[in-house]
């Protein structure tokens, strides 16, 4: 048994609401299945008289408030939330629809001030955000669980090493735009937020065991001030197998196609993925097809795809056939920063030499807490303080040149005399 297990066993989790009691707790140590939530499976809400009730009951609830948010990656367009769950000490655990309630701003103004508590936060705010939902104040198990040097850091594995219990994860991966939800579908949602509050309390002990607990609230509140992420630029060069197409009049064709693909995807909203694969999109451009019968002997354009959208994609096909020169997209996207790593030793040595003491002693000190290195300090902050270092390399001017990249006031501390030595590396 972990130290967080220990943490958790102080509490009365196993002997409060529907939850197992001690007793019932296999000598061996085999996690305990959760298969109800403590109250049943709450009613989806999915109308202004029934959201009215549940943030009456939620404004009124106590301590922090679980929260979830279910998308439906790889089926729709886009990453909105197909339901939220919460749950609040007072309040019980409610599943919101945001299809039937598209604006949840009312349920984030009763809850202004309180501690959300979410899993992997980063991946959900942004479609919380869309409805209206934005926390002032966040705890995060899955980065707690990070920081206080767990190997697996999934819910489910988070619920199980430090609770003992064991989550249904079965569906996951289902479409959530689906409607109605099936039953088995809205017992799962319940459960991911059954047992949130709990685990934020046995992770909040641990890391206030280890010394770390300064770190993450820091980290909490980088999170939740942090703006929305501005949208991507070029995104079709992330398109899989791009790393294939080296011709610049090829990159046309995945551009034009990729485009023609994002719109028909958002018009239908589909996956885009569902309108035509990636691979069948370098395909193409590799091919650079004269014809649309020429582009339907292609791997992915294959019987499936009629007539039209034959010559839809071949419409694209053509445009980018069609570009002058100069309007050819350029093989790779201007950097914003230090080359890539595997360059230096031949564009700057001395450069090289600073990276490799400073990864060295990173990765050693990362070792030494038990955390990853990533969560020390992020690994393009190193490059960019060690490709330009600020001169002199003094604690103070590392320190400050830390701040400016994003580092928190723990990771400057820690990490600033590390790379004050590596900075004096020489080639």
């Amino acid at each position: 048994m972990t130290d967080a297990q220990d943490t958790a066993s102080d509490t009365a989790l196993r002997t409060t609401g529907g939850a197992p009691s001690d007793d019932d707790v296999p000598a061996h140590g085999l996690p305990i299945p959760l298969l109800e939530p403590r109250e049943g499976i709450p009613p989806v809400v999915a109308s202004e008289d029934a959201l009215a009730e549940v943030i009456a009951a939620f404004a009124a609830g106590r301590g922090p408030v679980a929260v979830d948010a279910e998308r439906a990656s790889g089926y729709r367009y886009g990453q909105r939330a197909y339901l939220v769950q919460l749950r609040r000490d007072g309040a019980g655990t409610a599943l919101i629809d945001p299809v039937g309630c598209p604006d949840l701003s009312g349920l984030g103004e009763a809850l202004a001030g309180t501690e959300w508590i979410l899993h992997a936060a980063t991946q959900d705010l942004p479609c919380l955000r869309d409805i209206g939902m934005v926390p002032t104040r966040l705890f995060d198990t899955e980065l707690a669980g990070r920081l206080a040097g767990f190997p697996r850091v999934g819910l489910g594995a988070m619920v199980e090493s430090v609770l003992g219990y064991a989550l249904e994860k079965g569906h996951s991966a289902v479409d959530w735009s689906t409607r109605p939800l099936p039953e088995p579908w809205l017992r799962y949602a319940a459960l991911d937020v059954e047992l949130l509050v709990d685990l934020r309390d046995a992770l909040e002990k641990e890391l206030d065991r280890q010394g770390k607990l300064g770190w993450a609230l820091q980290e909490f509140d980088a999170i939740a001030s942090a703006p929305p992420a501005p949208p991507r630029k070029d995104p079709w060069r992330r398109t899989s197998g791009m790393h294939k197409v080296r011709r610049r009049r090829q990159m046309a064709v995945v551009r034009e196609l990729w485009t023609a693909r994002d719109r028909v995807a958002q018009r239908r909203d589909v996956s885009p993925g569902k309108v035509l694969s990636d691979a069948a999109i370098v395909e193409a451009a590799l091919a650079l097809p004269p014809n649309a019968g020429a582009l339907s002997a292609l791997p992915g354009f294959g019987q499936r795809i009629g007539k039209r959208q034959l010559e839809q994609w071949q419409a694209a096909v053509d445009r980018a056939k069609a570009l002058p020169e100069a309007e050819l997209p350029q093989p790779g996207q201007p950097l914003a920063g230090p080359p890539p790593p595997r360059a230096w030793a031949d564009k700057d040595p001395a450069a090289a030499a600073r990276l490799s003491a400073a990864r060295a002693a990173v990765s050693a000190l990362a070792e030494e807490l038990n955390l990853p290195q990533e969560n020390l300090i992020t690994p393009d902050t190193v490059r960019r303080v060690c490709w330009e270092p600020p001169a002199p390399a003094t604690p103070e001017t590392v320190a400050t040149a830390l701040t400016g990249y994003g580092a928190r006031p723990w990771q400057v501390e820690l990490v600033t005399p590390l790379l004050v030595e590596a900075l004096a590396a020489e080639a």
